[in-house]
Order: structure tokens, then sequence, then C-alpha cells
């Protein structure tokens, strides 16, 4: 056996072995990231006069009145995580949460990108990294809607 068809070997043989953690992992990132802006939104439906002057005062919504950028931002929030958690309709709802997370920075970008915020720039990057994986590689067979040939 040459060197190269070692490799090869060894290669197939880890990838048989973690093929079974695939639909855990899957479950842990969509876990992990739901929890990220579930919590968000449960925070600013609890303090809604707070939520409303942040986006009328603080957040800056391009094309949206304040009101209505609360309102689609803390549902989304709400809703999209609901829906990742259950692995259900997984993928619209991964590029939905990605869209409240750009929308999060897009709004925020005068905080995120100062200096000495490179961290909070970096979650919303974490996220949408992760968001990006759940996309292209579905919910896993830990879902409601597994897709196919997870």
């Amino acid at each position: 056996m040459t060197g190269i068809e070692r490799l090869t070997w060894l290669n197939d043989v880890a990838q048989r072995a973690s093929a079974p953690l695939v639909p855990v992992f899957l479950l842990a990132t969509r876990l992990y990231v739901s929890w990220q802006f579930i919590v968000a939104g449960i925070l600013k439906l609890q303090d809604w006069g707070t939520t409303l002057l942040l986006f009328r005062e603080e957040y800056r919504v391009p094309l949206l009145p304040p009101v209505l950028a609360a309102i689609a931002g803390t549902t989304g929030e709400i809703l999209f995580p609901a829906l990742l958690v259950l692995g259900l309709g997984t993928r619209f709802a991964a590029l939905g949460l990605s869209a409240v997370n750009a929308m999060a920075v897009i709004s925020y970008a005068h905080v995120l990108l100062a200096e000495g915020f490179e961290s909070a720039l970096a979650q919303h990057v974490l996220w949408g990294y992760l968001l990006l994986v759940i996309v292209v590689f579905g919910p896993g067979a830990l879902s409601v809607d597994p897709a196919k040939g997870t």
C-alpha cells in the first residue's frame, strides 16, 4: 500500500466513523444558533417600550419605519429559531434568520464596525457561517423534515 493509498484508506475509515455524528452536529448547530436569536427576541418582547426606543433612536434600519422594523426583527428572532429547533422548513428558516442577522449588522454597523467592537461583529459572522452550514447541509436526520441524504 502506497502512502497515498494509506491516506485515502485512513480518510475513508475516519469518514465512516464520523458519519453517525453528522445528525448530532447539525442538531447542535441548529440549537446553538437558534438560542442566540431567540433570547434576543424574548428580551425585545419583555420590554417592548425599550425595544421601540432602540429602533427609533439607536438602530438604523434602512427602508423600514422603526415600528415595522421592530416588529419584523422581533418576529424573525422568534419564528425562525423555533423552526430551526424543530428542523421544520429548515433551509427557509436559516435563510430568514440570515436576513435578520445581516439586517442587525447593517442597522448597527455604526457600532459594530467601530474600533473595540471586533468581537461583537465576529459573533454575527459566526452565526452567519453556522446558518450557511444549515442551508448547505440541511437539518440532518434529527429533524421534523430531514433532507434527503442526511
